[in-house]
């Protein structure tokens, strides 16, 4: 998103900002809206991600931003805006295609400290006036002084005491105490929540229904790499090494959650199904059913992360006809490997990632392959699909500074740059999508041509990173028909419009997955679902992802999922609200 200006085109953007950044704190000291209007650009937006208030919600336009930064700042005490030049000396950039000034910069709230981003616009007249200002609670900055020499000494020992593994042992068992928090799921959404949860001071359990930590991912179809390369995918506290591929395996990545949560020292609890619960008004806390190896167990938590992705449950629509098919219907969830197909006939119904990497991987294992498109699709090849996460690629500021001025872009800018993106995306692989075309299959590229982060956003998927199985369709070798060419299921396949069967031993329905709030009902119960409304996808009013790391309409009931950048940086956050609700600076209750 994020690429070098000519170093002609402006003089001095650490001038430049070193002035905006002061003049700020002057209009925030004397509360002046003219003032703090001059610094603002008309079509200005502020990402408040907790910083000025506890807030997560998105500001456009100058009049509205300068009104809702004025309020706020004062109730929290905003104040002692600075550059912050250790993170990242201001710099020229080209942002949404237009050109900026980029700085990051600290400030000080009686909720603690703070951080945000701020990109600047320079006019003819010299003056710079800011086109987006994101602002966010400091987390690590708020756990040091929490800390504050605290750690344990390595030295000190005391050999009567229950040694590191009996502790550990200890403090998973729950035998004589409550979770404040309890994270139902153990994908890398649920271990993020869980290892900020506990660096802030707050007692969290993860339960998952699997056997073995990371079975999310191991248990997958074999052929399945990460889609988006690996300086992306970090995880918070512990880097991948350098001997990491740019594509982590499936297995790869399933052993490093393991890993990470026994270096982390998270406690979790594997083969144990989160069976429902229900919240006490009165005493502020949930009562929980759990069914594990050993029976049932109930517990007592403050506060509940649904942490079961925002793909969690898979979606088997209803296919007319599939009841009179006699041989096997897997959904793709469930589809492991396609060597015990080879020499064998399968359809597979859907066109986005994992349709294609389950037919490609038939293909490879020799069995007759068709695919079913029921919907337009995204194609994107894997390389030009990594320029949408362009912040993260290449040489540049750490990770932590990295997230910071992505987390900077607002939802409006953010659709600038994908269309942008996306333009670029489809000159570079137009000569595949004209093979395809011609090959019947239909291609759209998202929303206004946003491309694939905001189909993920939005709905879940849509989309497919091609590997391969791209070739394979427009040369043929893997059948194409839409769904609309099946005039009916018969016994042993389908029937065509045309007077043509298909004969097939296997349907693969990969049919993508329900969202989070499928399962609040279910789970929780049906007034408990109408409370909270629905989940993921954008809200209207605050132009973020509904009821996702903030405060739900329902009391001490969370929402945490996405992709690994997304759980890294926005985990820190459920974690900072539990903390802030627990001291009792912040209400439980959603206002």
């Amino acid at each position: 998103m994020l690429d070098k200006l000519n170093p002609a085109t402006e003089d001095a953007p650490e001038l430049a900002a070193e002035q905006w950044i002061g003049a700020l704190d002057a209009a925030f000291a004397s509360r002046s809206t003219e003032a703090l209007a001059a610094l603002f650009a008309p079509e200005s937006h502020w990402r408040n991600i907790f910083g000025i208030s506890w807030q997560f919600a998105t500001f456009s336009g100058r009049q509205r931003v300068v009104a809702e930064l004025l309020a706020r700042a004062e109730a929290v005490g905003a104040s002692g805006f600075r550059l912050d030049d250790r993170a990242l000396i201001p710099r020229r950039a080209v942002v949404a295609g237009r050109e900026a000034i980029e700085a990051v910069f600290t400030f000080d709230t009686s909720n603690g400290p703070g951080t945000g981003a701020v990109r600047l616009l320079h006019d003819r007249s010299g003056n710079s006036a800011a086109w987006t200002f994101s602002t966010m609670l400091d987390f690590n900055r708020i756990c040091e002084a929490r800390a504050d020499g605290a750690a344990e000494q390595s030295h000190a020992r005391d050999f009567a005491a229950p040694d590191w593994l009996e502790q550990r042992q200890a403090s998973r068992a729950y035998a004589d105490r409550e979770p404040d928090v309890l994270i139902v799921g153990g994908g890398h959404a649920g271990i993020a929540a869980a290892v900020e949860c506990k660096r802030i001071g707050l007692d969290a359990l993860i339960v998952d229904r699997e056997r073995r930590i990371g079975d999310n991912w191991r248990l997958r179809y074999r052929g399945l790499k990460l889609h988006n390369k690996t300086p992306v995918n970090l995880f918070r506290y512990l880097p991948f090494p350098p001997s990491f591929p740019d594509y982590i395996p499936k297995d790869k990545i399933a052993n490093w959650l393991e890993s990470y949560v026994d270096i982390m020292e998270l406690d979790f609890w594997t083969e144990t199904s989160f069976e429902g619960a229900r919240y006490d008004d009165a005493t502020q806390r949930w009562t929980v059913t759990l069914q594990g190896t050993s029976g049932p167990r109930m517990l007592h938590p403050k506060h509940i992360v649904l942490a079961t992705s925002v793909s969690g449950t898979p979606n088997i629509p209803r296919i007319d006809g599939i009841e009179n098919f006699e041989g096997k219907v897997l959904h793709s969830s469930a589809f492991a490997a396609g060597r015990e197909w080879a020499g064998r006939s399968v359809v597979v119904f859907g066109t986005g990632t994992s349709a294609h990497d389950i037919c490609q991987e038939l293909h490879a294992a020799g069995a007759d392959v068709t695919m079913v498109q029921r919907s337009p699709t995204m194609v994107v090849n894997v390389e030009p699909a990594q320029l949408y996460d362009k912040t993260y690629l290449g040489d540049g500021p750490p990770i932590e500074v990295r997230d910071i001025l992505n987390s900077g872009v607002p939802l409006a800018v953010m659709k600038i740059a994908h269309r942008i993106i996306t333009d670029e995306v489809k000159r570079l692989d137009a000569p595949l999508l004209s093979r395809l075309e011609r090959a019947g299959f239909r291609l759209e590229f998202g929303e206004d041509g946003t491309g694939w982060p905001l189909k993920f956003r939005s709905r879940g998927g849509g989309y497919y990173f091609n590997v391969g199985c791209s070739e394979l369709i427009a040369d043929g070798k893997i059948r194409l028909i839409q769904a609309a060419d099946i005039a009916d299921i018969t016994a042993t396949g389908l029937a065509l419009n045309d007077g043509t069967s298909l004969g097939a031993e296997l349907f693969v329905l990969a049919t993508g997955y329900k969202g989070p709030d499928h399962l609040v009902g279910r789970l929780f119960g049906e007034d408990v679902a109408k409370r909270v409304g629905r989940v993921w996808g954008f809200d209207d009013a605050t132009q973020e992802l509904r009821n996702m790391w903030t405060r739900t309409p329902q009391p001490g009931l969370w929402f945490a999922g996405g992709a690994f950048s997304q759980a890294r940086i926005y985990s820190r956050f459920i974690a900072l609200q539990i903390a802030a609700i627990e001291a009792g600076t912040v209400s439980k209750q959603l206002t």
